[in-house]
């Protein structure tokens, strides 16, 4: 599978501006609100994606070795895991935001500092090239190629999410306002 490498950096770009695009859309109180029982707050989600999106930035610009086999190998199975809406999914620990208030700006400026990382190393750096710092369960190794697929489905599926957090919270400030 060949890969336009600027049209996957366009991609990404387009991906993680529109989560910051929905994100501003709320105000500083809006987004440590809990929108629906068993759901993270606007700021914890946005803060599950900076963490997750720095680690993979991290990830890409650490010890990498030649990739003994496709490196889009994994790529429709991240995809079709991630792009999956009926299926919940459990954040490992290490990514969990923690339920705190947030600050809408400095997450804000956090995300996108990663985004500015992110777009660099993919544009920069060989992306056949096999990550080793993280082995994830069931995939093992990614190449850089797999991991910028990462990034952008599951932000994909969190910028999904945080439109429906969104709308809850407006709904019922409508609803309390009226």
């Amino acid at each position: 599978m060949e890969t336009n490498i600027t049209q996957l950096i366009a991609e990404i770009d387009e991906t993680l501006e529109r989560a910051v695009k929905i994100f501003d859309e709320l105000d500083g109180d809006e987004i440590n609100k809990v929108p629906f029982e068993n759901s993270w707050t606007a700021g914890q989600l946005m803060n599950h994606l900076l963490m997750s999106n720095k680690g993979f930035a991290d990830i890409m610009r650490g010890p990498v070795e030649d990739t003994q086999r496709d490196p889009s190998l994994n790529i429709e199975t991240i995809r079709s895991i991630f792009l999956d809406f009926n299926t919940k999914m459990k954040s490992p620990d290490f990514i969990l935001p923690p339920e705190k208030d947030y600050h809408k700006e400095a997450l804000k400026s956090e995300f996108i500092a990663v985004k500015t990382q992110l777009i660099k190393t993919a544009s920069s750096e060989d992306l056949s090239k096999t990550c080793t710092a993280f082995k994830l369960p069931q995939l093992g190794f990614l190449t850089r190629m797999e991991a910028i697929h990462f990034v952008l489905y599951h932000t994909q599926r969190h910028t999904h999410q945080l439109e429906n957090i969104k709308q809850a919270i407006k709904q019922r400030e409508t609803m309390i306002a009226g």
